[in-house]
């Protein structure tokens, strides 16, 4: 933050970028900091074959229907099959899992990489057989408010195709 900025928060003098006349004011109230998350959560087994662990990061209030959320999960756990109506990004945080779009490869991921599903997509994703993984998962909830739609379980041989 601009130190004039700082200072106008402080309430020590008048903030202000000047381009010719215009002014740009900061707005103070547009910013809201949350210091009490939600307890981590186990994810339910009926969406999940082994111990995956869930920190939500984010389900706003309308009019936003973003959500977020950090998903820990133990070597050989993993999503059930399931579809997002308007698409999902993964970006792994650390460790190796896998990914597989319905019709496609399976596919190996590690910390760093970004997963794209498009929205419907029928998809799976989670932890390598030996190694935990962690992730980001953001997605967005449709207009009547639902943002996933779970199926049946990721079979062992599904899971396993790549090996």
């Amino acid at each position: 933050m601009p130190a004039s900025w700082a200072r106008e928060r402080a309430g020590g003098g008048a903030a202000s970028r000047s381009s010719g006349s215009a002014q740009v004011v900061p707005d103070t109230e547009a910013m809201d900091l949350t210091r009490d998350p939600k307890a981590t959560r186990r994810g339910p087994r009926e969406n999940f074959t082994g111990t995956v662990w869930v920190d939500e990061v984010a389900a706003n209030e309308a009019p936003s229907r973003v959500r977020a959320g950090i998903v820990h999960f133990e070597p050989g756990a993993r999503t059930a099959w399931h579809r997002h109506p308007l698409g999902q990004v993964i970006h792994v945080l650390e460790g190796e899992g896998r990914a597989q779009a319905e019709g496609g490869r399976v596919e190996m991921i590690r910390g760093g990489d970004t997963v794209h599903f498009l929205p419907g997509e029928r998809h799976w994703h989670g932890a390598a057989p030996d190694r935990y993984m962690t992730h980001v998962a953001i997605h967005e909830a449709d207009a009547q408010g639902i943002h996933v739609s779970w199926e049946e379980h990721v079979s062992d041989d599904e899971y396993t195709a790549r090996e």
